[in-house]
């Protein structure tokens, strides 16, 4: 039986889920990317609570090709973690492949001063 590539995401997703997860210390980066829109947000799975988000359909965030939205979220989620006091975080690419956006996303925030 095959699976449909929402099943399938959701299983390599959980896979991740095992191994990584947000601490006050070392907060997860979680990468959600639509068919339009791409979201971070950095969150302390500890306590539960949301510490950082970006997203491309802020007001702030310049629109253009869907790669450059990326780019634009990776540096703005890099810029808020680092006003937040936070320096390593660690990427959950949530089920997606470490490809096109995502990929541009993660290179941006490193860039920004964000490690992982």
């Amino acid at each position: 039986m095959a699976l449909s590539k929402l099943e399938r995401r959701q299983r390599i997703k959980y896979r991740i889920r095992k191994v990584i997860s947000g601490t006050a210390e070392k907060p997860r980066l979680s990468v959600f990317r639509s068919n339009k829109e791409i979201y971070a947000q950095i969150i302390n799975d500890v306590d539960g609570v949301t510490l950082a988000s970006a997203s491309s359909r802020d007001k702030e965030i310049a629109s253009g090709s869907k790669a450059e939205a990326a780019a634009a979220v990776g540096k703005a989620i890099a810029e808020k973690a680092v006003k937040a006091g936070l320096e390593t975080v660690a990427f959950d690419r949530n089920g997606y492949l470490y490809h096109g956006r995502v990929k541009v996303l993660a290179d941006a925030a490193r860039e920004a001063g964000l490690k992982f």
